[in-house]
């Protein structure tokens, strides 16, 4: 009996049926949800440490970029480790749980980082407008003590 590698996408009636037939309870989808709450947890706990960042923010695109070739290798692959075929040809299933939490992680910590960054300018601002004061103070005091 001849199988599909992929399941067609036109097979799909709308998104939401797409997810209810999803068997959440597969211990390799309880795995997937764990990494996906681990890595939101460590991007957290993370976010003043700027190298660690940027290196998890480096590893998770590289995960997004290779997501077809994962996807081409679970859709051969899935009766090793899944109960139902989920990896369609157009990479829908691989896109909606696996690339898109991690688009989501990426976003969150971009925007750590342009939060981060306005601190840093705001902080800075207010430091260099407290020494152009003392320097303004300074001036003053110095024609004062001249005019003495």
């Amino acid at each position: 009996m001849f199988e599909r590698e992929f399941v067609e996408v036109n097979e799909i009636d709308n998104f939401l049926s797409f997810l209810w037939s999803i068997e959440w309870r597969d211990p390799w989808l309880i795995a997937l949800c764990t990494f996906h709450i681990s890595i939101f947890m460590m991007a957290i706990l993370t976010r003043n440490y700027g190298n660690f960042q940027a290196l998890l923010f480096f590893c998770l695109l590289l995960l997004v970029y290779f997501s077809e070739s994962i996807n081409k290798l679970a859709s051969t692959n899935w009766k090793i480790f899944s109960r139902q075929q989920y990896f369609d040809s157009n990479g829908l299933f691989i896109s909606v749980v696996f690339s898109m939490p991690i688009l989501l992680n990426c976003i969150l910590m971009v925007g750590s980082w342009l939060y981060q960054s306005t601190q840093l300018m705001t902080n800075l601002k207010t430091a260099q407008l407290k020494e152009q004061l003392r320097k303004d103070k300074e001036l003053k005091e110095r024609k004062k003590s001249k005019a003495q």
